[in-house]
C-alpha cells in the first residue's frame, strides 16, 4: 500500500535545484493519487473581483478522447503533468556516496494526503484535461509521470503556467486576464500585451469606467459573461495598437527606454474618450452587438484608431476634457450607422453586414478617420 496510516504518500524521487526556494522534483504518481492530492485551479474572481486560480474549462470532448485511449488494451502514457506543490511535502535525501551526480538527488518525497474535504497540497499546472480523464477512467492505478516545484504563492504558479502554455492554444481570453497578475518577467510577445490586458480589467471592474461590467472575462460568471456584450480581445487590440504605434495618442505615455508607463495618463485618456463616445452615441451603447456595431468588434477597433487622432490635442486633465472630446465626435456622428442604415461609403453595407474581419475594421477604420480629419479641415 502506498499510503501509511498518517496518510502520507511517500514516493522515490529526483531533486533538481533550479531557483533557490523552488525544487524540482521528479517522480510518478498513480492517477488515483493525483486526484487525491492536487486540485485543478480554474480561473474565478472572488468576493472582492480578486482573480483566483489560472486554469481554462474542461474540455469534454478531448477529455473523452483520453478516456477512451486509457481503457483501450494497450496504453503508453509519457507525457507528464507538472504540479505546483506546497511547502507541507518533504523531501529526505537518501543516504549513502552515490545519491547525487551534481544535477539530481535521489531522496523519498512525502506527500501529506488531506482528509475530510482539507486543502490538497498541490495544484495542476499543465495536465488538467490528462487528470480530469484520468479520474473518469478504468486505469486510476496507471503509474504516471509527474514534474512538480514547490511554490506557494499562486503569482508563480500563474508565472509558470503561462509559460508552459505560451505555445499551446490557450483561450485568448484566459491569456488576457492572467497577464496582469504576473509580476516576473514574461516572453517579450506576452510582455507586450500586459499592459493593455491591465487596462482591459481596470476598464471591466471600476465604476468610473463606461465600460464598466460590459467586457466578457473569462473568470467572470456564466451569468455575468452572458450580460457582458464586449470581447476583451477587441479591448486589448485597441490599447495595444495606441500604446505601440508612434502615431497612437496612448505612445507618449509609455517610456520604452526606461520602460516606465504612466498608467494614470492612459487611464484618463481611455476615460475621458470612451466616456465621449458613450454620450455621443446613446442609443448604440451598451448593446449587444447584434444589435449594435459600435459594441462589435469592428466598431471598437475603428473607433480606437479614431481616439489615437482625437486625443492627440486634448489634455485628459482638462476640466473641459470631456466636452471637448465630444465635440469632435459630432463631426463624425452623422455618418455613422451602428444600429440601422447602410454605410454607403463602404459599398453600400448594411450595418449588421460589418463584420470583425482586418478588411471590414481598415475600411471601417479608414472612412471614420478620413471623414473627422476632412471635416476639421485638414488639420490633425
Amino acid at each position: 500500500m502506498r499510503k501509511n496510516r498518517n496518510s502520507i504518500i511517500r514516493r522515490r524521487v529526483l531533486r533538481i535545484e533550479q531557483c533557490e526556494g523552488h525544487p524540482l522534483y521528479l517522480f510518478a504518481l498513480t492517477g488515483e493519487e493525483l486526484l487525491a492530492v492536487a486540485e485543478i485551479s480554474r480561473v474565478s474572481r472572488d468576493e472582492a473581483g480578486k482573480l483566483i486560480g489560472y486554469q481554462r474549462a474542461e474540455v469534454k470532448r478531448h477529455v473523452q478522447e483520453i478516456v477512451d485511449y486509457l481503457n483501450s488494451d494497450k496504453v503508453l502514457f509519457p507525457n507528464s503533468l507538472i504540479l505546483a506543490m506546497s511547502s507541507s511535502v518533504h523531501f529526505v535525501a537518501s543516504r549513502g556516496p552515490n545519491v547525487g551526480d551534481g544535477l539530481a538527488t535521489a531522496g523519498t518525497l512525502e506527500i501529506p494526503v488531506p482528509r475530510n474535504g482539507a486543502t490538497k497540497p498541490a495544484w495542476i499546472v499543465d495536465g488538467q484535461q490528462r487528470a480530469l480523464a484520468l479520474s473518469k477512467s478504468e486505469r486510476r492505478s496507471l503509474p504516471i509521470a509527474v514534474n512538480a516545484f514547490v511554490a506557494d504563492d499562486v503569482e508563480i504558479q500563474r508565472d509558470q503556467f503561462l509559460r508552459v502554455n505560451n505555445t499551446k492554444p490557450l483561450p485568448r481570453g484566459l491569456i488576457t486576464e492572467l497577464l496582469p497578475e504576473v509580476s516576473t518577467p514574461l516572453p517579450a510577445k506576452l510582455e507586450a500585451r500586459k499592459i493593455p490586458s491591465a487596462l482591459c480589467d481596470l476598464l471591466n471592474t471600476n465604476e468610473a469606467s463606461p465600460f464598466y461590467r460590459m467586457i466578457r472575462r473569462a473568470s467572470s460568471p456564466a451569468e455575468e459573461r452572458k450580460k457582458a456584450m464586449i470581447s476583451d480581445t477587441s479591448v486589448i487590440k485597441f490599447i495595444q495598437e495606441s500604446i505601440s504605434a508612434p502615431s497612437g495618442c496612448l505612445f507618449p505615455y509609455r517610456n520604452i527606454a526606461s520602460g516606465e508607463t504612466d498608467f494614470d495618463g492612459i487611464w484618463k485618456v481611455l476615460v475621458v474618450y470612451w466616456t465621449a463616445v458613450k454620450q455621443t452615441f446613446p442609443e448604440a451603447w451598451g448593446k449587444p452587438a447584434n444589435r449594435s456595431r459600435l459594441m462589435h468588434g469592428a466598431g471598437l477597433r475603428a473607433m480606437g484608431r479614431l481616439m489615437d487622432r482625437i486625443m492627440a490635442m486634448i489634455n485628459p486633465n482638462s476640466p473641459h476634457a470631456l466636452s471637448e472630446a465630444r465635440h469632435e465626435l459630432q463631426t463624425i456622428a452623422p455618418l455613422c450607422r451602428w444600429t440601422s442604415g447602410r454605410w454607403e461609403e463602404l459599398g453600400d453595407l448594411h450595418w449588421d453586414e460589418l463584420q470583425n474581419v482586418p478588411r471590414h475594421i481598415r475600411i471601417l477604420s479608414s472612412f471614420l478617420v478620413c471623414s473627422y480629419v476632412r471635416h476639421r479641415g485638414g488639420v490633425r
